[in-house]
């Protein structure tokens, strides 16, 4: 195995576990990256305070890619920020709108933005977008910066939502199923993928140093952008297609264990 200088990885079903909780473990494994100058960049769908609240003090110290690769930030420097035309909001709104049970949310650089009541919904939601404030109406402009419009369906993503907002990548859009319940739509070229490309490329590092581990379709550009691409255990077929290898579940911690094993802890 050639030497790992970058690690990337997923966080919802990848690095965190079905409790939305990180390894107690990683804070050692953490220091022995350190020790050996090998940066770990968490990379997400997520609002970047959903991300960077996992860790602490170590933050300034590390890489993110948030929502979906629309933002990418290193050492509290912002590398890349993408922002989705207003007028493409109004018409995805109102096509989500449209959809029986569907729920968008509009996230930005400040906060994630909703419109509905459904207090159940925004509970579960406020887990990844910590940062949230109701809008009466999502097709009004905000003093803000928008990434991209989360659509949420309880009853499954690709059954429910892509068919419905395909119609958006005709106009120049990505539509991508980020999870099982969320599918985004953002600009086109936006995928992690591309922001791992940023990172990598500022930074001087090869795909073939870079280790990348991930579970769904968003995570597919980034684990083609590093040599040593694992899959999750529990991850969609079509991603176990693309990565080159395969790790344990999130749900024991394969992320860790895989890591832990190229730096010989175990």
């Amino acid at each position: 195995m050639e030497e790992i200088k970058l690690i990337v990885t997923d966080m919802d079903g990848t690095f965190l576990n079905s409790s939305h909780e990180m390894s107690p473990e990683f804070s050692e494994v953490y220091k022995e990256l350190k020790k050996r100058n090998i940066l770990f960049v968490p990379a997400s769908g997520r609002q970047m305070p959903g991300i960077t609240h996992y860790f602490g003090e170590i933050e300034s110290e590390m890489g993110f890619i948030a929502e979906n690769g629309g933002y990418v930030i290193y050492k509290d420097q912002e590398l890349f920020t993408d922002v989705l035309q207003y007028q493409y909001i109004v018409e995805i709104v109102q096509a989500v709108r449209e959809i029986p049970g569907a729920k968008a949310v509009l996230s930005a650089k400040k906060m994630a933005y909703y419109e509905t009541d459904d207090q159940q919904f925004i509970d579960f939601f406020s887990k990844y977008y910590t940062k949230n404030m109701k809008k009466e109406d999502l097709t009004e402009k905000i003093d803000d910066t928008a990434f991209k419009i989360a659509v949420y369906h309880s009853e499954g993503s690709e059954k429910h939502l892509y068919s419905p907002l395909k119609r958006f990548e005709e106009l120049g859009l990505e539509v991508v199923v980020s999870g099982e319940y969320w599918l985004d739509v953002m600009n086109k070229n936006i995928n992690k993928g591309n922001a791992l490309k940023i990172l990598q490329t500022s930074l001087g590092i090869s795909p073939e140093n870079t280790m990348a581990f991930g579970d769904y379709m968003n995570d597919i550009e980034m684990l083609k952008n590093a040599k040593y691409s694992y899959a999750m255990k529990n991850a969609h077929p079509n991603v176990k297609q693309v990565a080159n290898f395969e790790t344990s579940t999130n749900d024991s911690f394969g992320v860790l264990k895989t890591i832990k094993d190229y730096l010989h802890l175990n």
